[in-house]
């Protein structure tokens, strides 16, 4: 996470990084996982992990990737956790209140998605506001989609569960992508291959040294991509899947809709540019 805690612009009391002092390791008990190459373990939903302990820290929290635990040090709940614990239930943590256990599981995933949505709603609410490509129309809309998420991400628990969240998806899409051909086409881009595409299959895909600039990258499949030295700013990575990406020296600084945990799942190094508020993972090393 960035060293300096990042909150909603306009909206001090929204964190969007955890801090996983203020929460009850919703993460680690609220949600499921099941074995795999991320997990050592199958966990059902709103069960503790095996390696939780009874003051919520992770018993293992130091050696997660060699114990086989790597998609724990790749999730990310955007501040999700500590709003719902300390916000929606007054400090209550699950053990020592059971009643609210069932109710805080339940609301936190709701939330966390919420969250992700603010997460990208604020860059597009900041590029908005810096670039004068972008029409006032949308910025108009991204900002009446903020509000109105953030009106939801204050709703009582028992309310959350009636939140379309696909609905919402759809829409705050839309506007994303708006902004993304404005800065884009404002950004050129020319020369990018057309193989670089939303949703292409670059699996494995020789991008080192490429420059990429203002290319749409939307959902595209850059599992072990190799872009070392790329050139990658003003590309819209919104969903990108870049599992086990090559990002050494690679710029990423203006990159468009990228979040920690796309950048945690990849590798890189002390050369990787990134954007501001994003920190580099602990795991890259220097």
């Amino acid at each position: 996470m960035p060293a300096v805690p990042l909150h909603l612009s306009g909206h001090p009391d929204i964190a969007l990084t955890a801090d996983c002092g203020n929460c009850f390791a919703l993460c680690c008990s609220a949600l499921g996982f099941e074995r795999s190459t991320d997990f050592a373990h199958d966990k059902p939903a709103g069960q503790a992990c095996r390696n939780l302990a009874a003051d919520f820290s992770c018993t293992i929290h130091a050696r997660l990737r060699g114990e086989g635990y790597r998609g724990c040090t790749v999730f990310d709940c955007f501040g999700a956790g500590q709003h719902v614990a300390q916000e929606l239930f007054d400090g209550r943590s699950w053990t020592a209140h059971p009643e609210v256990r069932g109710p805080m599981f339940a609301a936190f995933p709701i939330v966390r998605q919420l969250h992700e949505v603010l997460w990208y709603l604020d860059e597009a609410g900041r590029l908005s506001g810096a670039s004068a490509a972008v029409p006032h129309a949308v910025g108009a809309a991204v900002a009446s989609l903020t509000e109105e998420t953030v009106g939801l991400t204050r709703l009582e628990p028992a309310q959350l569960t009636a939140v379309d969240l696909t609905e919402l998806r759809g829409r705050v899409g839309e506007a994303l992508k708006d902004v993304s051909v404005s800065v884009r086409t404002a950004a050129g881009g020319r020369g990018v291959p057309r193989r670089l595409v939303p949703g292409a299959d670059l699996l494995g895909a020789d991008l080192a040294g490429r420059v990429l600039q203002g290319a749409n990258l939307r959902g595209a499949y850059l599992i072990a991509a190799d872009l070392t030295g790329a050139d990658l700013r003003w590309v819209d990575l919104l969903g990108a899947d870049l599992r086990d990406a090559r990002l050494h020296g690679a710029d990423l600084s203006r990159a468009l809709f990228l979040t920690p945990m796309q950048v945690a799942a990849a590798a890189g190094d002390g050369r990787t540019r990134l954007p501001e508020r994003i920190a580099p993972p602990a795991h890259w090393g220097g």
